[in-house]
């Protein structure tokens, strides 16, 4: 057994086991930010007492992951939200774009994989879990701008979204109904894919997608 076997085969504490749980679950959205984590749940979920959890929420306070207020209790982090909109806003502008330049040869069956993907999202509504909607939501779209033809345009648009992915969020976490509504957009676009739309017809759409995305968060976070 080499040493590195040895350091992977070290049997975890319980603090480190209740620490990749809950980081598991922040990283996949399933504990979206604002979530409060509740010791005994998490604690009888895990089968240990409290006080390893205890520990595993202060290494992820420590690391941002998680903050801690008095009379609330610990929650998962909040995102930036300026961050957030100018994120947005940038993907809003060149994912509109990628999909504009992608359309006119987008290969049949890619537009057939974005359909399933967009079916699956419609079955997902019955039984609705933020972080799987999200997940094929990603996929939904970048089957769709990920024919690009300009390479740059394709760049921006991929930062865009793995900038997203480290913000931690997802408004389909906060305001479950917006989920319902982005199925629905889907489908309109993949109506202008169907009929060859012209370009800005189909850049528009994609881009009030995005931007009706972020307005709900807005709506959100300032009732």
């Amino acid at each position: 057994m080499t040493t590195g076997d040895a350091v992977n085969s070290t049997p975890k504490s319980k603090s480190q086991i209740a620490y990749h749980w809950i980081k598991a679950r922040i990283d996949d959205g399933t504990f979206s930010p604002g979530y409060r984590l509740v010791f005994g749940q998490i604690a009888q979920e895990l089968g240990v007492s409290t006080v390893p959890v205890r520990e595993a929420v202060r290494r992820l306070e420590a690391e941002g992951l998680v903050t801690y207020e008095h009379n609330i209790g610990a929650q998962v982090a909040m995102v930036d939200e300026s961050d957030y909109q100018h994120t947005m806003q940038t993907l809003a502008l060149v994912e509109g774009y990628a999909a504009a330049l992608a359309a006119p040869s987008l290969p049949g069956e890619v537009l057939d994989e974005a359909k399933g993907l967009n079916a699956e999202l419609t079955a997902c509504l019955d039984n609705f879990e933020p972080s799987r909607f999200t997940a094929l939501n990603r996929d939904f779209h970048r089957v769709l701008f990920g024919t690009c033809p300009n390479p740059q345009v394709l760049d921006l648009v991929n930062r865009g979204w793995n900038r997203l992915a480290g913000l931690r969020t997802s408004t389909f976490s906060f305001v479950p109904g917006r989920a319902h509504e982005s199925v629905q957009e889907h489908q309109k676009i993949l109506d202008l894919f169907d009929r060859n739309a012209p370009a800005g017809e189909i850049e528009l759409a994609v881009r009030e997608h995005r931007l009706t995305t972020l307005e709900t968060f807005l709506a959100w976070r300032h009732p």
